[in-house]
């Protein structure tokens, strides 16, 4: 990657980990909440195993996983970042891997915090309160759970997106995409 400037390097890498920001946010909240309110059945338990098996997998491993899956064996989506100034559809479904192979171990990250926070305020007194005070358990959950558990959640978003930047390099490394991670790499190893 000799002829690309660092600008653009930079371009690639910070559009790589916003998309995968945006894309692990709304659904690791949303399952999170999915997972405390349905505590104890059937939906949690699931949530929680599949949870327990994206934390465990490190992104790289996961990452050749899905490019043997979905590249090499359904030959769905593209095995390599494609070279040049890729556009539309062809930019949309390259970047779908490694999204996904940064999204996944922070959607599970996101979802036992959020779960755990969640479960936590639900059992609280002030939430009694409010339910004896004559709200539904909708309303309560709400206006009082949700804003009381989202509070510990900002900073575990922060640290999560340094480590989707962290993680990335790796990432673009075995993706090929032409990224900071991957110079970053190539430095390391002159």
């Amino acid at each position: 990657f000799p002829t690309r400037r660092s600008s653009d390097l930079i371009k690639v890498t910070m559009k790589l980990n916003f998309i995968s920001l945006f894309v692990y946010l709304p659904i690791g909240f949303a399952l999170g909440i999915l997972a405390a309110l349905k505590k104890n059945k059937f939906t949690d338990n699931f949530l929680m195993f599949m949870v327990m098996v994206f934390i465990s997998i490190p992104s790289f491993v996961l990452m050749f996983l899905l490019l043997l899956l979905f590249g090499y064996s359904l030959g769905w989506l593209p095995t390599q970042f494609p070279s040049g100034d890729a556009e539309g559809s062809v930019l949309f479904t390259s970047l779908i891997l490694p999204v996904l192979g940064l999204s996944l171990g922070s959607i599970a990250g996101l979802t036992r915090f959020t779960r755990a926070e969640l479960t936590e305020v639900l059992t609280s007194d002030f939430l009694l309160l409010a339910r004896t005070k004559g709200l539904t358990r909708t309303q309560a959950v709400i206006r009082h759970a949700m804003r009381n558990s989202m509070v510990p959640l900002v900073p575990t978003v922060i640290v999560a997106f340094i480590g989707l930047i962290s993680g990335s390099a790796v990432i673009e490394m075995v993706y090929g995409i032409p990224g900071m991670g991957t110079l970053y790499i190539q430095s390391l190893a002159q």
